[in-house]
């Protein structure tokens, strides 16, 4: 296996990073990390998770024009979760903090899907103990508009069950929507004719170390991405160290369960110091990534603390891992 030296990285940061740090702002002047992305007439949408003195985690906007600088930040959250949950804690203490949060929204993943005027996004929920992927939507228009109006969110996962890292695909696949819910021990994908009122997926998960870079692969980073060799996914995956990398698999267009091609090395890894000097030092945690320009631009939460993107021309990536 190569060292660490050794790893040429596939993914430049921009020079400017982090391009989104906490503010002053109560509810984010803790942790401002792990963004959904969304591109929309043009403009790189921005949905980040923040922490403030609370604990509680919420959605932030931010957006920008040319993918790398944010030029609009809205200084209120978009976007709380409303739990409910009959296990949530009322006496909350650190052991139960997830990512930081004690209560909240985590890890927001954003998908337009074709040929709807919806943006859907899944993200997991905390409510002191338990742990799901939650589904809602916006409308395009009002997003882009910022006008709030988010459809009622429903539970995707099985109630009671820890899950978390799963992406709508931005497409259907024979006619159907797809869910992407696990990659260990093997790629694990829901099929539902309606995301209305989808019910719980059965999901298993358990990491198998390999003797590989990607040790322990962790699950799905950014939603799918269309590709003419197949489905382009990042995904997380650690190792000894457990520092979170990033890596990249194509998989087959028709059944996605078919994996065509991984790559050999980490497309990122925490080196910089915004990737250490944070809540969870070591962590580069990819939840977002769109096509601009030919550019493959992906977004991470730097240590738990920071927004970050690293970009690379699509095509020579591709060729990278086709090769």
């Amino acid at each position: 296996m190569l060292s660490e030296k050794e790893v040429k990285e596939r993914l430049t940061r921009w020079m400017r990073n982090p391009i989104l740090s906490p503010s002053g702002n109560r509810w984010e002047n803790m942790q401002t990390f792990n963004p959904g992305v969304v591109l929309l007439d043009e403009r790189v949408h921005v949905l980040y998770r923040a922490i403030g003195e609370d604990w509680v985690s919420r959605v932030g906007y931010a957006s920008s024009r040319d993918g790398f600088n944010i030029d609009e930040r809205l200084p209120y959250p978009v976007y709380e979760h409303r739990w409910s949950s009959p296990f949530a804690s009322s006496n909350i203490t650190e052991e139960y903090f997830s990512g930081g949060g004690a209560f909240g929204v985590e890890d927001p993943r954003l998908v337009k899907m074709k040929g709807e005027d919806r943006v859907y996004m899944t993200y997991t929920f905390y409510d002191g103990r338990s742990i799901g992927i939650m589904l809602t939507a916006i409308n395009a228009n009002d997003l882009s508009e910022k006008r709030w109006n988010w459809k009622v969110p429903i539970l995707l996962s099985p109630p009671d069950q820890p899950h978390k890292n799963w992406v709508l695909f931005p497409e259907k696949i024979e006619g159907k929507y797809a869910i992407l819910h696990s990659l260990s021990p093997e790629i694990g994908i829901a099929y539902l004719d309606s995301l209305d009122e989808p019910g719980p997926i059965q999901s298993y998960y358990r990491p198998v170390p390999r003797d590989t870079w990607d040790r322990f692969v962790r699950g799905a980073a950014a939603p799918p991405i269309r590709t003419d060799p197949g489905w382009l996914l990042l995904y997380h995956a650690t190792g000894d160290d457990g520092y979170y990398r990033v890596g990249a698999m194509i998989m087959d267009i028709d059944d996605p369960t078919k994996m065509l091609y991984r790559s050999r090395a980490p497309l990122l890894g925490p080196k910089e110091h915004y990737e250490f000097s944070g809540f969870k030092p070591g962590v580069t945690y990819v939840t977002g990534a769109v096509v601009k320009d030919s550019k493959l631009l992906v977004y991470y939460g730097a240590a738990d603390t920071h927004v970050c993107v690293a970009y690379t021309n699509l095509d020579e990536l591709l060729d990278y891992l086709t090769k």
